[in-house]
């Protein structure tokens, strides 16, 4: 099937073309003539299936044969609500490509930079309105942005929308929408409140589903590494140092997090750098953009600064960490392996992370696969007593295998207790203190009295060594 026969009309074929564009995607096949035909629709599909395209096409066409484009009063008619800006800016990016043959105006308005130029483009007239729904009510509330000649609405990731809070936003922008219009829900996994919120806001929607609820593309690898928490970043570097790694991106859970692992990575050699909320609107986009051009090698990123990053042929997804909510892990390895390319994920387990991925799996009902590796031997015992974890024998990876079975080195990484006292376990010991502590249970047989000792043992957790 060709785009053509969607029913696309010229002008959006020829900007296709141009692209590079010639085969829809399953969701694009089946969303566009639906919407085309002014259905409501609530889609399903995971991340990297092509659904900007899905309902910008539509929206765009519609917008251009309507009667109300053409006659009828001024103003916003066509409103897409995304989570956060940077998903914003790449639809803002689709539609400019998608419409550049046409006569729509569209603006992108989100929060994190001055609303100035934003209120400018809204005032100057605009057709389409990409909108994060905080910034959108803080202009609604401010009189400058009025939404009563809108006919069709978009919620884009509406999952994560409901993951970060938004829900009660986007009701409110609902509320200030005309009710006939035409509405159209997407969303990547499909839990129950995601699902009232359709019922409330949807009139008689065609459903689309691709694949199932929840499922992970098959064209991406997926690795699980068991691994201390201390030994992560050495084995990340290990990892970018001794794989064809062109594009990697790295989640981390937390701000500090992402700095702290892309100076690391900075200072051993590696070209990288970190997006999240605190940074500048300016330095997001400066990180975004020399990490697409191939500028940047790793982009470290928390999970809400990671929505709508879209990256050609990005080869790697290593959790870092991993995601507290199992869906998340399905939007996470969905940067990858995107538009039919292969794409691998890699996950950073650790003692604590255990529970964590028995949940994802449970969620996209497949085992995913372990991987011996240098820095595993503290916990290859622990690992192995997971009896539902996948455990299938790895491929052979530069020596891996044979440093992890070395009994000179596992006897004592077992033996650690705390992050403390991993990262000195590799440091030499002390004879005088491993003595002082044989002194210390000999006491009550030497007879001496308690305390007649001054030599205490400082046991490894007064140094760090990191």
């Amino acid at each position: 099937m060709s785009f053509e026969d969607l029913g696309l009309i010229e002008p959006l074929i020829k900007a296709l073309r141009a692209e590079g564009y010639e085969t829809p995607t399953p969701i694009q096949q089946k969303a566009i003539p639906l919407l085309l035909k002014r259905s409501d629709v609530l889609g399903c599909a995971q991340t990297g299936t092509g659904k900007t395209a899905a309902f910008a096409l539509p929206v765009l066409q519609l917008l251009h044969e309507d009667e109300l484009y053409k006659k009828g009063p001024t103003g916003i008619k066509a409103l897409i609500l995304t989570p956060t800006r940077e998903l914003a800016i790449q639809i803002g990016e689709s539609f400019s490509v998608y419409g550049s043959l046409l006569r729509l105006r569209h603006t992108v308005i989100f929060g994190g930079v001055s609303q100035h130029a934003q209120v400018k483009a809204v005032r100057e007239g605009v057709d389409i309105v990409i909108a994060t729904p905080g910034r959108l009510l803080d202009l609604m509330n401010q009189r400058l942005v009025n939404l009563q000649h809108v006919k069709f609405f978009v919620l884009d990731e509406a999952d994560r929308m409901l993951d970060m809070g938004f829900i009660h936003d986007v009701r409110k922008v609902v509320a200030k929408v005309p009710t006939k219009r035409q509405t159209l829900l997407f969303s990547a996994t499909m839990p129950a409140e995601i699902r009232e919120l359709a019922n409330s806001i949807l009139n008689h929607p065609v459903r689309v589903e691709v694949t199932p609820v929840s499922s992970t593309v098959e064209k991406i690898a997926q690795e699980l590494y068991y691994v201390p928490k201390d030994e992560k970043r050495k084995l990340l570097l290990h990892t970018l140092q001794t794989r064809d790694t062109r594009s990697v991106l790295v989640f981390v859970r937390t701000k500090h997090g992402a700095d702290r692992v892309a100076k690391f990575l900075t200072q051993s050699g590696i070209n990288a750098s970190a997006i999240h909320g605190d940074k500048s609107q300016g330095a997001r986009q400066t990180a975004l953009t020399n990490f697409k051009s191939g500028k940047t090698r790793v982009l470290i990123a928390t999970d809400i600064a990671a929505r709508g990053i879209d990256v050609d042929k990005l080869s790697h997804v290593i959790n870092f960490e991993i995601p507290n909510v199992s869906e998340t892990y399905v939007h996470r390895i969905g940067r990858t392996g995107r538009a039919g390319e292969e794409g691998v994920a890699l996950s950073f387990c650790d003692d604590d992370e255990k529970s964590l991925i028995r949940d994802i799996q449970k969620l996209i009902k497949r085992d995913i696969r372990v991987v011996a590796h240098p820095f595993s031997q503290a916990t290859s015992r622990s690992s192995a007593n997971i009896s539902d974890v996948s455990t299938t024998t790895p491929r052979k990876q530069q020596g891996s295998h044979r440093q992890s079975t070395s009994p000179h080195k596992a006897a004592p990484s077992h033996k650690v207790t705390s992050p403390r006292q991993h990262e000195t376990s590799h440091a030499p010991k002390d004879p005088s203190q491993k003595a002082g502590r044989g002194k210390k249970r000999r006491r009550p047989f030497n007879g001496r009295k308690p305390g007649a000792s001054s030599s205490p043992s400082s046991g490894g957790h007064g140094q760090r060594t990191s």
